[in-house]
Order: structure tokens, then C-alpha cells, then sequence
């Protein structure tokens, strides 16, 4: 009996893609079902509330209120000069984009298990999805800010828009890759270890107090400020307020090491995610 190989097939179905490429065109291909599954992530985490896309208001007011009172009144924690309701909700604010958007892309592959084992897409679709649509929550939480920023501007002193601020798309940017990046690392084990889902949530937690999310930077001395300066999020949240507000602790250095940083988690986690991508359905 002829070998599989060597047999005559009607129809053979194999990926168009060669080795470890990005895939830009099947994935463009496919742009309907990727807007599709943006759509079916909004839609479904808020079909049965009764506020709706008000909470991507209410959320951040609420938690900025609580840091307020908890990080400037009681701690009496420096906000490097910049008013209290605009210190804290650009933290909170990038800080959710990123910690939503690694949580989901982590558990894509064992999330959408089922889908993947029935019908084939380009699996890089999922995770994508995950980025635009936290990134259009993202987008309306930053009209929150610059509604908030306008009445500064408006009332209060101290507050102005300097030049910085073209930079600021560049910076969500590398926040996108940064959470796509790591979420697609951890979702390769995950797919094959549950563990790393619960210690990721544990691990995000940690990770925002080593974030200068509730404090400048500035604050900062000695060789703690070295150790909290290699999360790659600390030049990121530090260099948005400096293009909003003028005020931040930027280097040049740190801003080499936040953009190289972002390439090769990048990089890694989707050479991870294309390896883990071809058999996780049988191990998950």
C-alpha cells in the first residue's frame, strides 16, 4: 500500500505562508471576520448592562477618585506637579488598555478552542481583534481625559498642550506591541498550563506598583528607580505625561531600551504563537 506522501490527492489543503512570516496579506484577506470578532468583543461584554459603553466612563472616574483619596490625601504621594484627577487617570488608563489586552490575548487560544478546531482563519486574527477592541475602549476613555484636560486648561493654571503631544500615538503604539507580544508568550503555555493564567492575573497586579501609575517616577532614588526604569511600561506612562503635561523623568536611553524592548517581546511571542499554533488544539 502506497505511503500517505505518495498517494494522488483530488484537493490538498496546506498553509500559504512560508516559514515565520507576519502574513499581512491572508490576514487583509480576512479583514471582514477580523472587524467581525472587534465587533462580537464589544458587543457581548456589553449587551446585557444596563449602563453600557458608560462604564469605559465610569470605570476610570471611579478609580481615579479612590486614588485620590487613598494615594494624595492619606499617602500624600508627590504627583510631580501635575493636578491629581490628570496624574492619575492617564495611569489608569494606559495602564487598563495594556493589562486587558495581555489578559485576553493570553487566553485566546484556549478561549476560542472550539472555533479554531472547526473552521480555519489565520489564527493572528484573534489576538488582533483583542488590540482593536480594547483599543477603541482606549480611544473613548482618552475623550474622558481630554474633556478633563480642557477644563484645566480652561480654569485652572499650570495645564497647557505643548508640542509633545504628536508624539503620543506612537506611544500607544508600542503599548499595543508590548501587550500583544507578551499576551502571545503567555498564551503558549497557557495553552498547555493552566498555571500561567492564574499567575498572570496575580503577576499584573505586582506589576502595576512597579508601574508609576500612582506615583512619579521623580519620587524615585537610588537603585530602586534603576529596577523599576527595566519595566519597559515605566518609560511609556512617563513619557505620556510628558507629552501631555510637560512633566515626566524621560532619558534617551530609556527610550531606546522601552522601543527595543517592545521589539523583541514582539517578536518572540509571535514566533511563539505561530509554533503553538499548529498542534495546541490537541494538547489544550
Amino acid at each position: 500500500m502506497p505511503s500517505i506522501e505518495n498517494q494522488d490527492w483530488d484537493t490538498v489543503i496546506e498553509s500559504k505562508q512560508q516559514g515565520l512570516e507576519f502574513g499581512i496579506k491572508e490576514i487583509w484577506h480576512y479583514r471582514d471576520l477580523l472587524w467581525l470578532f472587534v465587533l462580537r468583543d464589544f458587543v457581548s461584554f456589553y449587551k446585557q448592562t444596563i449602563l453600557g459603553p458608560f462604564w469605559f466612563f465610569i470605570q476610570p472616574l471611579f478609580t481615579t477618585a479612590i486614588y485620590i483619596f487613598l494615594f494624595r490625601n492619606l499617602a500624600n504621594l508627590s504627583t510631580d506637579g501635575i493636578p491629581g484627577p490628570l496624574f492619575y487617570i492617564v495611569g489608569i488608563t494606559i495602564w487598563s488598555y495594556f493589562s486587558e489586552t495581555l489578559s485576553k490575548v493570553s487566553n485566546v487560544l484556549r478561549d476560542n478552542a472550539s472555533i479554531f478546531g472547526k473552521v480555519y482563519f489565520p489564527r493572528m486574527i484573534m489576538p488582533l481583534s483583542i488590540v482593536f477592541s480594547s483599543l477603541f475602549k482606549l480611544g473613548v476613555q482618552l475623550i474622558l481625559l481630554a474633556l478633563i484636560m480642557l477644563y484645566f486648561i480652561l480654569f485652572e493654571e499650570g495645564v497647557s498642550i505643548n508640542y509633545k503631544l504628536v508624539y503620543f500615538p506612537f506611544l500607544i503604539l508600542v503599548v499595543a506591541f508590548q501587550s500583544l507580544g507578551f499576551g502571545m508568550i503567555v498564551a503558549a503555555f497557557t495553552s498547555k498550563y493552566r498555571d500561567f493564567a492564574m499567575l498572570l492575573g496575580f503577576g499584573l497586579q505586582l506589576l502595576m506598583y512597579a508601574t508609576p501609575v500612582i506615583y512619579p517616577l521623580s519620587s524615585i532614588t537610588g537603585i530602586w528607580k534603576i529596577i523599576l526604569s527595566l519595566n519597559p511600561m515605566t518609560t511609556v506612562v512617563e513619557c505620556m505625561r510628558l507629552c501631555l503635561f510637560g512633566k515626566g523623568t524621560v532619558t534617551a536611553s530609556g527610550i531606546s531600551y522601552m522601543i527595543f524592548v517592545t521589539l523583541i517581546v514582539f517578536f518572540i511571542g509571535f514566533i511563539v504563537f505561530r509554533r503553538t499554533e499548529k498542534n495546541f488544539v490537541d494538547t489544550i
